[in-house]
Protein backbone atom coordinates (compact mmCIF):
# COMPACT_ATOMS: atom_id res chain seq x y z
CA UNK A 1 0.00 0.00 0.00
CA UNK A 2 1.50 3.08 -1.46
CA UNK A 3 1.88 5.87 0.40
CA UNK A 4 -0.22 7.88 -2.62
CA UNK A 5 -2.53 4.94 -3.18
CA UNK A 6 -6.24 6.04 -2.11
CA UNK A 7 -7.22 4.57 1.19
CA UNK A 8 -10.84 4.90 1.67
CA UNK A 9 -11.43 4.78 5.62
CA UNK A 10 -15.40 4.42 6.46
CA UNK A 11 -16.37 5.61 9.59
CA UNK A 12 -13.46 7.74 10.02
CA UNK A 13 -14.67 9.78 12.77
CA UNK A 14 -15.84 6.90 15.42
CA UNK A 15 -12.97 5.82 17.60
CA UNK A 16 -11.72 2.96 15.37
CA UNK A 17 -11.47 5.04 12.22
CA UNK A 18 -10.30 8.07 14.07
CA UNK A 19 -7.32 6.21 15.57
CA UNK A 20 -6.72 4.53 11.77
CA UNK A 21 -6.78 8.27 10.21
CA UNK A 22 -4.42 9.89 12.44
CA UNK A 23 -1.72 6.18 12.11
CA UNK A 24 -1.79 6.71 8.61
CA UNK A 25 -1.27 10.70 8.44
CA UNK A 26 1.83 9.99 10.83
CA UNK A 27 2.92 7.26 8.41
CA UNK A 28 2.94 9.83 5.17
CA UNK A 29 -0.35 8.29 3.65
CA UNK A 30 -1.80 11.74 1.67
CA UNK A 31 -4.48 10.52 -0.38
CA UNK A 32 -7.32 9.48 1.86
CA UNK A 33 -10.72 9.56 1.42
CA UNK A 34 -13.13 10.82 4.00
CA UNK A 35 -17.16 11.53 4.02
CA UNK A 36 -18.62 12.24 7.28
CA UNK A 37 -22.31 10.36 7.86
CA UNK A 38 -24.31 13.74 6.55
CA UNK A 39 -22.31 13.39 3.43
CA UNK A 40 -22.63 9.76 2.80
CA UNK A 41 -25.37 7.55 4.89
CA UNK A 42 -23.71 4.14 4.57
CA UNK A 43 -27.22 2.14 4.71
CA UNK A 44 -28.10 4.04 1.84
CA UNK A 45 -26.63 1.57 -1.13
CA UNK A 46 -27.22 3.58 -4.00
CA UNK A 47 -25.08 6.34 -2.12
CA UNK A 48 -22.14 4.11 -1.67
CA UNK A 49 -21.87 2.75 -4.90
CA UNK A 50 -22.23 6.36 -6.54
CA UNK A 51 -19.28 6.90 -4.17
CA UNK A 52 -17.08 3.83 -5.05
CA UNK A 53 -17.78 4.51 -8.84
CA UNK A 54 -16.82 8.70 -8.25
CA UNK A 55 -13.83 8.08 -6.39
CA UNK A 56 -12.48 4.82 -7.19
CA UNK A 57 -10.31 4.01 -4.30
CA UNK A 58 -8.05 1.18 -3.76
CA UNK A 59 -7.91 0.36 -0.25
CA UNK A 60 -10.78 0.39 1.67
CA UNK A 61 -10.47 -0.15 6.21
CA UNK A 62 -14.32 -0.78 6.97
CA UNK A 63 -14.62 0.78 10.93
CA UNK A 64 -18.18 2.17 10.56
CA UNK A 65 -20.60 0.34 12.51
CA UNK A 66 -23.29 0.70 14.66
CA UNK A 67 -21.91 -0.09 18.26
CA UNK A 68 -23.17 0.17 21.58
CA UNK A 69 -23.23 -1.14 25.25
CA UNK A 70 -25.47 -3.86 26.87
CA UNK A 71 -28.04 -1.45 27.48
CA UNK A 72 -28.40 0.03 24.16
CA UNK A 73 -27.85 -3.13 22.09
CA UNK A 74 -30.98 -4.81 24.37
CA UNK A 75 -32.87 -1.31 23.80
CA UNK A 76 -32.35 -1.09 20.45
CA UNK A 77 -31.57 -4.11 18.84
CA UNK A 78 -33.33 -3.88 15.38
CA UNK A 79 -31.39 -1.05 15.19
CA UNK A 80 -27.95 -2.55 15.64
CA UNK A 81 -28.67 -5.64 13.35
CA UNK A 82 -30.41 -3.65 10.17
CA UNK A 83 -27.78 -0.78 10.38
CA UNK A 84 -24.92 -2.91 10.37
CA UNK A 85 -25.96 -5.23 8.29
CA UNK A 86 -26.93 -2.45 5.84
CA UNK A 87 -23.78 -0.82 5.92
CA UNK A 88 -21.36 -3.98 5.20
CA UNK A 89 -23.48 -5.18 2.35
CA UNK A 90 -23.15 -2.11 0.92
CA UNK A 91 -19.47 -1.51 1.29
CA UNK A 92 -18.26 -4.36 0.33
CA UNK A 93 -20.03 -5.05 -2.35
CA UNK A 94 -19.49 -1.48 -4.10
CA UNK A 95 -15.53 -2.05 -3.32
CA UNK A 96 -15.55 -5.42 -5.13
CA UNK A 97 -17.66 -4.29 -8.03
CA UNK A 98 -15.23 -1.05 -8.54
CA UNK A 99 -12.05 -3.16 -8.38
CA UNK A 100 -10.70 -1.95 -4.55
CA UNK A 101 -7.66 -3.97 -4.34
CA UNK A 102 -8.04 -5.01 -0.48
CA UNK A 103 -10.47 -4.22 1.96
CA UNK A 104 -10.12 -4.75 5.85
CA UNK A 105 -13.16 -5.45 7.97
CA UNK A 106 -13.33 -5.02 11.25
CA UNK A 107 -15.22 -7.52 13.30
CA UNK A 108 -15.67 -7.70 16.83
CA UNK A 109 -14.99 -10.24 20.02
CA UNK A 110 -18.71 -10.44 20.37
CA UNK A 111 -18.94 -12.64 17.70
CA UNK A 112 -17.61 -15.65 20.01
CA UNK A 113 -20.16 -18.49 21.81
CA UNK A 114 -21.11 -16.56 25.07
CA UNK A 115 -19.36 -20.37 26.70
CA UNK A 116 -16.81 -20.89 24.75
CA UNK A 117 -13.30 -21.60 26.23
CA UNK A 118 -11.35 -19.27 27.24
CA UNK A 119 -9.28 -18.04 25.85
CA UNK A 120 -10.98 -17.33 22.57
CA UNK A 121 -9.81 -19.01 19.62
CA UNK A 122 -10.82 -17.96 16.06
CA UNK A 123 -11.55 -21.88 15.65
CA UNK A 124 -14.36 -21.10 18.12
CA UNK A 125 -16.69 -18.89 15.57
CA UNK A 126 -19.68 -20.48 15.10
CA UNK A 127 -19.31 -23.02 17.71
CA UNK A 128 -22.05 -22.30 20.39
CA UNK A 129 -24.81 -19.58 20.92
CA UNK A 130 -23.85 -16.00 21.82
CA UNK A 131 -24.51 -14.07 24.58
CA UNK A 132 -28.06 -12.64 24.22
CA UNK A 133 -27.59 -9.09 25.44
CA UNK A 134 -26.06 -8.31 22.35
CA UNK A 135 -26.48 -10.98 19.93
CA UNK A 136 -28.14 -8.57 17.36
CA UNK A 137 -24.59 -6.86 16.46
CA UNK A 138 -22.53 -9.81 16.86
CA UNK A 139 -25.50 -11.41 14.03
CA UNK A 140 -24.18 -8.72 12.27
CA UNK A 141 -20.59 -8.71 12.52
CA UNK A 142 -20.69 -12.74 11.52
CA UNK A 143 -22.63 -11.83 8.55
CA UNK A 144 -19.86 -9.48 7.31
CA UNK A 145 -17.15 -12.02 8.25
CA UNK A 146 -18.91 -14.61 6.06
CA UNK A 147 -19.77 -11.73 3.40
CA UNK A 148 -15.46 -11.28 2.77
CA UNK A 149 -14.99 -14.77 2.94
CA UNK A 150 -17.38 -15.64 0.16
CA UNK A 151 -16.61 -12.60 -1.76
CA UNK A 152 -12.82 -13.96 -1.38
CA UNK A 153 -14.02 -17.58 -2.50
CA UNK A 154 -16.55 -16.62 -5.48
CA UNK A 155 -14.67 -13.39 -7.07
CA UNK A 156 -11.36 -13.88 -5.91
CA UNK A 157 -12.15 -10.55 -3.96
CA UNK A 158 -8.52 -9.59 -1.35
CA UNK A 159 -10.98 -8.72 1.92
CA UNK A 160 -9.41 -9.93 5.63
CA UNK A 161 -11.50 -10.13 8.75
CA UNK A 162 -9.90 -8.36 11.90
CA UNK A 163 -11.45 -9.32 15.46
CA UNK A 164 -10.40 -6.52 18.33
CA UNK A 165 -10.90 -7.30 21.79
CA UNK A 166 -12.80 -4.42 23.92
CA UNK A 167 -11.28 -0.99 22.65
CA UNK A 168 -11.13 2.52 24.53
CA UNK A 169 -9.19 5.40 23.80
CA UNK A 170 -9.30 9.06 22.00
CA UNK A 171 -12.64 9.85 20.45
CA UNK A 172 -14.49 6.99 22.41
CA UNK A 173 -18.11 7.62 23.20
CA UNK A 174 -18.75 8.73 27.30
CA UNK A 175 -22.67 8.70 27.48
CA UNK A 176 -23.47 7.07 30.78
CA UNK A 177 -25.69 4.45 30.13
CA UNK A 178 -24.75 3.79 26.28
CA UNK A 179 -21.10 3.35 26.08
CA UNK A 180 -18.16 0.90 26.82
CA UNK A 181 -17.57 -0.09 30.51
CA UNK A 182 -14.35 1.87 30.45
CA UNK A 183 -15.20 5.65 29.30
CA UNK A 184 -18.09 5.18 31.00
CA UNK A 185 -16.25 4.39 34.10
CA UNK A 186 -13.93 7.23 33.53
CA UNK A 187 -16.64 10.08 33.19
CA UNK A 188 -18.75 8.72 36.30
CA UNK A 189 -15.55 8.89 38.47
CA UNK A 190 -14.83 11.69 37.55
CA UNK A 191 -17.93 13.69 37.75
CA UNK A 192 -18.33 11.95 41.22
CA UNK A 193 -15.13 13.33 41.81
CA UNK A 194 -16.39 17.05 41.04
CA UNK A 195 -19.50 16.91 42.97
CA UNK A 196 -17.37 15.31 45.81
CA UNK A 197 -19.87 12.42 46.23
CA UNK A 198 -19.33 9.45 48.59
CA UNK A 199 -19.59 6.77 46.27
CA UNK A 200 -20.41 5.49 42.60
CA UNK A 201 -22.22 2.77 41.44
CA UNK A 202 -20.75 -0.03 39.27
CA UNK A 203 -23.25 -2.28 37.17
CA UNK A 204 -23.28 -5.78 37.75
CA UNK A 205 -20.75 -7.68 40.07
CA UNK A 206 -17.36 -6.59 39.34
CA UNK A 207 -16.57 -10.66 38.89
CA UNK A 208 -16.50 -10.19 35.11
CA UNK A 209 -13.57 -10.42 33.21
CA UNK A 210 -12.51 -8.11 29.92
CA UNK A 211 -9.30 -7.29 28.34
CA UNK A 212 -8.87 -4.30 26.65
CA UNK A 213 -7.23 -2.80 23.78
CA UNK A 214 -6.20 0.54 23.36
CA UNK A 215 -7.54 2.25 19.91
CA UNK A 216 -4.38 3.34 18.52
CA UNK A 217 -2.52 0.12 19.25
CA UNK A 218 -5.58 -1.34 16.75
CA UNK A 219 -4.92 1.04 14.23
CA UNK A 220 -1.25 -0.18 14.55
CA UNK A 221 -2.39 -3.58 13.84
CA UNK A 222 -4.74 -2.93 11.08
CA UNK A 223 -2.20 -1.03 9.16
CA UNK A 224 0.46 -3.90 9.90
CA UNK A 225 -2.13 -6.31 8.74
CA UNK A 226 -3.55 -4.47 5.63
CA UNK A 227 -0.15 -4.74 4.47
CA UNK A 228 0.88 -8.14 5.55
CA UNK A 229 -1.91 -10.66 6.21
CA UNK A 230 -3.85 -11.78 3.19
CA UNK A 231 -6.31 -15.13 4.20
CA UNK A 232 -10.35 -15.69 4.71
CA UNK A 233 -9.10 -16.86 8.31
CA UNK A 234 -10.31 -14.39 10.85
CA UNK A 235 -7.31 -12.62 13.15
CA UNK A 236 -7.98 -11.92 16.68
CA UNK A 237 -6.43 -8.08 17.79
CA UNK A 238 -6.14 -8.19 21.67
CA UNK A 239 -3.52 -7.92 24.31
CA UNK A 240 -3.35 -11.97 25.38
CA UNK A 241 -4.59 -10.63 28.65
CA UNK A 242 -7.57 -9.66 30.86
CA UNK A 243 -8.71 -7.64 33.91
CA UNK A 244 -11.59 -7.98 36.45
CA UNK A 245 -14.17 -5.04 36.21
CA UNK A 246 -13.43 -4.63 39.84
CA UNK A 247 -10.00 -4.12 39.23
CA UNK A 248 -10.17 -1.93 36.47
CA UNK A 249 -12.69 0.10 38.19
CA UNK A 250 -10.43 0.68 41.19
CA UNK A 251 -7.53 1.78 38.71
CA UNK A 252 -9.71 4.15 36.54
CA UNK A 253 -10.64 5.41 40.28
CA UNK A 254 -7.02 6.07 40.88
CA UNK A 255 -6.41 7.53 37.56
CA UNK A 256 -9.30 10.46 37.99
CA UNK A 257 -8.11 10.39 41.90
CA UNK A 258 -11.56 10.21 43.57
CA UNK A 259 -11.63 9.66 46.75
CA UNK A 260 -14.90 7.46 47.37
CA UNK A 261 -16.09 4.66 47.73
CA UNK A 262 -16.55 2.19 44.51
CA UNK A 263 -20.36 -0.02 44.78
CA UNK A 264 -21.27 -3.03 42.73
CA UNK A 265 -24.95 -2.64 41.64
CA UNK A 266 -25.81 -6.42 41.40
CA UNK A 267 -29.39 -5.69 39.83
CA UNK A 268 -27.90 -5.19 36.79
CA UNK A 269 -26.36 -7.90 34.07
CA UNK A 270 -22.89 -9.01 34.02
CA UNK A 271 -23.06 -9.59 30.61
CA UNK A 272 -20.48 -12.72 29.87
CA UNK A 273 -18.39 -13.74 32.34
CA UNK A 274 -14.87 -13.45 30.47
CA UNK A 275 -13.78 -12.54 27.17
CA UNK A 276 -10.06 -12.88 26.51
CA UNK A 277 -9.05 -13.58 22.97
CA UNK A 278 -6.15 -16.18 22.33
CA UNK A 279 -3.58 -13.87 20.01
CA UNK A 280 -1.17 -16.45 19.01
CA UNK A 281 -1.94 -15.77 15.04
CA UNK A 282 -1.29 -12.21 15.20
CA UNK A 283 1.84 -12.55 17.53
CA UNK A 284 3.36 -14.86 15.07
CA UNK A 285 3.26 -12.60 12.24
CA UNK A 286 5.16 -9.88 13.80
CA UNK A 287 2.73 -8.13 16.25
CA UNK A 288 2.24 -7.83 19.33
CA UNK A 289 0.26 -4.67 22.03
CA UNK A 290 2.47 -1.43 23.38
CA UNK A 291 0.46 0.45 25.01
CA UNK A 292 0.23 -0.39 28.69
CA UNK A 293 -3.59 -0.34 30.55
CA UNK A 294 -2.59 2.10 33.29
CA UNK A 295 -1.13 4.77 30.55
CA UNK A 296 -4.04 3.90 28.17
CA UNK A 297 -6.71 4.94 30.72
CA UNK A 298 -4.45 8.03 32.03
CA UNK A 299 -3.63 9.36 28.06
CA UNK A 300 -8.13 8.88 27.84
CA UNK A 301 -8.63 10.52 30.79
CA UNK A 302 -6.55 13.60 29.68
CA UNK A 303 -8.46 13.39 25.89
CA UNK A 304 -11.81 13.23 28.12
CA UNK A 305 -11.04 16.34 30.36
CA UNK A 306 -10.05 18.29 27.15
CA UNK A 307 -13.55 17.77 25.37
CA UNK A 308 -15.76 17.14 28.20
CA UNK A 309 -17.34 20.10 27.29
CA UNK A 310 -18.92 18.11 24.05
CA UNK A 311 -20.37 15.36 25.97
CA UNK A 312 -24.03 15.42 27.11
CA UNK A 313 -25.07 15.73 30.19
CA UNK A 314 -27.06 12.32 30.38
Amino acid sequence: MKNDARIYIAGHQGLVGSAILRLLLQRGYSNLLLRSHAELDLTQAVAVKQFFQLEQPEYVFLAAAKVGGIQANDTYPADFIRDNLQIQINIIDAAYQTGVKKLLFLGSSCIYPKLAPQPLKEDYLLTGSLEPTNQWYAIAKIAGIKMCQAYRRQYQFNAISLMPTNLYGPGDNFHLTHSHVLPALIRKFHEAKLHGESAVSVWGSGNPRREFLHVDDLADAALFLMQHYDSEAIINIGVGKDIRIRELAELVKEVVGYPGAIQFDTSKPDGTLQKLLEVSRLQALGWQARISLRAGIESTYQWYLAHQGQFRQS
